[in-house]
Parts: C-alpha cells; sequence; structure tokens
C-alpha cells in the first residue's frame, strides 16, 4: 500500500509540493503520481539505495566537534524540492540584478566611495567594516568584478514571498552537493528523469572554468587555472578536491605556490616551476598572503597580493569583496540596486533593524523574543539568536552583546520558512528549507545555476538548515511545463491578476 499522501499536513506554512491538503502545485504533479505509484517498502528502498550511494560515492562533509575534525556521510533526503520554470526564471533575473549591484557597491567602495558621499550607505558602516581591505584601496580587477562566484540564500515566507536571506561573497560553499544531489537522485529515480522536463545542473564545472579563464592575463594562451585550498582538515575539502577533479585543473596548498622577482606566481612541479594564471581560492583573505595580511598564516602564499595588484594573476574571488558579505550591509542591498541600475530590486529583503541605528536598537532590544538576532560576519548559522526559542538566559545575553557592539548586529522577524515533504524515521513529514543559488559573474556575462543547492532542517520544528547544525540537503529540480503559471506569491513587478492568482496558491497552506 502507498503512503497516503491526504495525510500530509503543515498547517499554516506555504510548502513547497501542495497548494492544499493533497493538492499538488503544478510543477509537483508528476513528482506526486510517480510518489503514489511507491509503496512504503519501495521508498524505504529506494532511500536506502540513495545512502549506500552517498558512501560508495564518497560524498561527505567535515563537523569540527570537541577539536577534531569528523568526516560524514552527505546527509540527503530523497525527496526533492521542485520549482517551476515560470517562477526561476524570474528568481534568476532577481539574483543577476543583485550581483551586477553588489559587484558596483564592492568596485565603488575600493574607488571613490560615491555611495558614502551621497549618504545611501552610512559612512559608519564602512568605519567598522571588519572586512574592508585597505590593501585593495585603488584597484580595479579584471571587468571590475571582484565577487566571481556568489552564493545567495533564499527563503519562502509564509504567504509565499520568495526572499533573499544573506549574500556569500568571500568563499561561498556547497555547489558540489547541489551536483552530488542530482547524481544520486538519478542514479535512485532514474525513471523519472525519462517522464519529466527537469532542467539539468551539470554545466556548472564547465561554467565555473570559464568564468575562471576568463580572469587570464595571457589571452590567447590556454591558462593555468588552479584551486588553492588550506588541506584536507577544511570542512570544504571534499568540495575543493570535487571541483578541482571535474574541471581538471590542479588542486593547490600555498606551499605549491611561489611568488618570484616578475611578480608571476608559478606552481612548484616535477618538472620545475610552471606559470600560474589564474587562482580559485578557498582561502579567508587573511590567510592568502603572509605578506600583506596575517604574517604568520601556512596557509597562503607570500607576494599574492603584489602579483594580483599588478595584474600577473587573476584572482577569485577577489580580496576584499567580502565587504560586502556583511549581514549590515546587506540591508541596503536594495538601496544599492536603485542607485547603481536605476531600478527597483526584483527579488526583496527580509526586513531588517539594525542596532547601530538607536531608534531600531530600542525595539530589537524590546522584542528579543520575537526576533532573530545575527551577528554582521559570522555565517554557518553560528553566533545567532532565535528569539522564540531561546532562553530567557540566552536572550539577557544578546541584550549585553548588543549594547556592547550596536554595529555587530542586526535582526530580523522570525519568517515562517516554507517546508517539503521529507522521510523520517517516523514517516513523511513536513522539514524546513532554504535555497542556495550559485550565481558566477564574468563582466557582460552572467550565469545562475538551475535551482541551486535546498537546505532541508532535519530537525523537527528547527529552521537552522545548517548540515554542521544537524541539517540535510534535497535534490532542486526546476521542471519545465507548458500550462505552468504558478508565480512568487509577492511579486512587486507582478501584474495584480497575476499577484491575486500567485496569492491563492501561496496562502492555503496545507492542512
Amino acid at each position: 500500500m502507498a503512503f497516503d499522501w491526504s495525510q500530509y499536513r503543515c498547517a499554516g506554512l506555504h510548502d513547497e509540493m501542495f497548494s492544499a491538503p493533497d493538492v499538488p502545485r503544478p510543477s509537483a504533479r508528476a513528482l506526486l503520481a510517480y510518489l503514489r505509484s511507491m509503496s512504503p517498502k519501495e521508498l524505504a528502498d529506494r532511500r536506502l539505495a540513495a545512502d549506500l550511494a552517498i558512501k560508495v560515492m564518497g560524498i561527505t562533509f567535515t563537523v569540527y566537534s570537541e577539536g577534531k575534525n569528523v568526516d560524514r556521510a552527505w546527509p540527503f533526503d530523497l525527496l526533492p524540492r521542485v520549482i517551476s520554470k515560470t517562477e526561476w526564471e524570474r528568481t534568476e533575473r532577481g539574483l543577476k540584478q543583485r550581483v551586477n549591484a553588489l559587484n558596483q557597491f564592492i568596485q565603488d567602495l575600493y574607488g571613490d566611495q560615491k555611495i558614502i558621499k551621497d549618504k545611501i550607505v552610512p559612512a559608519e558602516v564602512l568605519a567598522d567594516s571588519v572586512n574592508f581591505r585597505p590593501q585593495c584601496v585603488g584597484v580595479k580587477p579584471k571587468f571590475g568584478v571582484w565577487a566571481h562566484i556568489c552564493g545567495s540564500d533564499l527563503v519562502r515566507d509564509g504567504d509565499g514571498t520568495l526572499y533573499v536571506l544573506e549574500d556569500n561573497l568571500r568563499v561561498p560553499s556547497g555547489v558540489s552537493y547541489m551536483l552530488e544531489n542530482r547524481a544520486v537522485t538519478k542514479r535512485v529515480w532514474p525513471e523519472i528523469f525519462e517522464t519529466t522536463t527537469i532542467l539539468p545542473v551539470d554545466d556548472y564545472p564547465a561554467q565555473l572554468y570559464d568564468t575562471l579563464a576568463a580572469l587570464s592575463p595571457r589571452p590567447g594562451d590556454t591558462p593555468n587555472v588552479v584551486l588553492l585550498t588550506p588541506g584536507i582538515y577544511n570542512s570544504a575539502y571534499f568540495e575543493h578536491a570535487y571541483l578541482a577533479q571535474q574541471m581538471g585543473i590542479e588542486l593547490v596548498e600555498g606551499s605549491d605556490l611561489f611568488v618570484d622577482s616578475d611578480d608571476c606566481v608559478y606552481m612548484r612541479t616535477i618538472y620545475g616551476p610552471k606559470r600560474v594564471d589564474v587562482i580559485y581560492r578557498r582561502i579567508d583573505d587573511l590567510f592568502i598572503d603572509p605578506e600583506a595580511f596575517r604574517p604568520d598564516s601556512i596557509l597562503g602564499c607570500k607576494g599574492l597580493m603584489r602579483a594580483w595588484i599588478k595584474g600577473k594573476v587573476g584572482l577569485a574571488n577577489a580580496p576584499g569583496a567580502g565587504v560586502a558579505d556583511d549581514k549590515v550591509i546587506y540591508a541596503f542591498v536594495p538601496q544599492m540596486i536603485k542607485y547603481y541600475l536605476g531600478e527597483d530590486a526584483i527579488l526583496p529583503n527580509v526586513p531588517s533593524y539594525l542596532c547601530m541605528d538607536e531608534k531600531q536598537r530600542k525595539y530589537v532590544l524590546a522584542n528579543l523574543d520575537k526576533l532573530v538576532v545575527k551577528p554582521a560576519n559570522e555565517s554557518g548559522g553560528y553566533g545567532m539568536l532565535i528569539g522564540p526559542r531561546a532562553s530567557a538566559e540566552e536572550r539577557a545575553k544578546f541584550r549585553e552583546l548588543i549594547k556592547q557592539n550596536p554595529r555587530n548586529y542586526m535582526a530580523q522577524p522570525t519568517l515562517s520558512l516554507s517546508t517539503g515533504p521529507t522521510i523520517t524515521d517516523d514517516g513523511i513529514e513536513p522539514r524546513h528549507l532554504d535555497l542556495r543559488p550559485f550565481i558566477l559573474s564574468r563582466g557582460e556575462s552572467t550565469y545562475v545555476t538551475t535551482g541551486g543547492l535546498t537546505r532541508v532542517a532535519l530537525v523537527k520544528g528547527s529552521l537552522v538548515v545548517n548540515s554542521s547544525q544537524g541539517g540535510g540537503s534535497k535534490d532542486t529540480w526546476v521542471v519545465d511545463l507548458d500550462e505552468d503559471a504558478e508565480l512568487p506569491a509577492a511579486s512587486k513587478s507582478q501584474s495584480q491578476s497575476q499577484a491575486q492568482s500567485a496569492a491563492q496558491l501561496g496562502d492555503k497552506g496545507v492542512g
């Protein structure tokens, strides 16, 4: 007997598969019809097959626990998240718009700082930015692009509105898991790909290589591109090795590189030094060059900044790009889009309160039990307060932290993140989701992955989707349907009739 999908409930939330109890969204009809044909035993067998495939393929991530590095099999849920092509096309336009404005903002900050002088972004925001690099002032990288690879986190609220939660511009990770999720799903459910138009994702390594190769200072030649990793103990080492292998480039550590008297970067090989044209660096700014940043770093290469500034090597992402990877700066992105592009933001920000503003700070301090409070430059879900689920002691601690350093904190309302059906030990239940698409910028050309990495909070009721804190992931399907008219519920650019139609889909919830 198949699972009774009419019993699936997520009252008051927006579900990615259902618009009402047992009523699938148009993009999920084919998937649900397929799932209905499967018995619980068949589904359990496919789940075991997926777990085995992950182990055989060696898909792992690293958790830092009690001072030790622990490799674990990648937590994967077999039920995919489905998005309509119609909605994704609009989302893609919004992501391209956003990254374009962010790159212009970074270039402006290291140049004339017009946006500061015009008081669009307050001067104190920049003055207290821990990721602003004075070493980059006056530099203009190739194409004027600083963030070549961006991972923007998207979340959908209970009314169906798709928000940008944050932008990751330093060393965004996770794309390897997006690709491996698709590979596992194809191995376990090959038949559904024969009957459903699921848009592919496997062109990402080629697109990434082209983005990197375009940065070469020696046009016309086949560039020597390398991926710079901190080493095997880094939590994202699986991804570093995976991407290097997929692109056919060398995976190197800082000790494999040196900068010669000609200010060019060379790689040590058994055949002698070989010039390096482009470095895809997966090391934070402060560790890439002991000559320019931390003198005690053994992860980078001495002279790397000098070579980059003189145009002898391409670096992606460019040093200093992290100045826009700041949760306080994030609050000003809609204004940046208007300032640099003369357009309204296609994708809205989550409403935000900046603690550096006295009035907003008072509101935050008075409503800690209702808000999510985030430090400006932490990642991975660390260092934040989820007010409604925090203890009185935790809220009191954050109250003092905010008072001591208001610039370092911002707050947002607790969103009712959308859910998707997830296989658990207790059956199929709703779990909260987010989505991280990846955007590649190389001047006039911008590429967005088809969908992205859907992360899922495997713990019941949890809003934290990070794998290091109990989260997992799903394959993300962008489905092309001729009759598909499903759009985001609160698109400000839609006509009134479209918005009403979409809202009807998004507001019903499930159960």
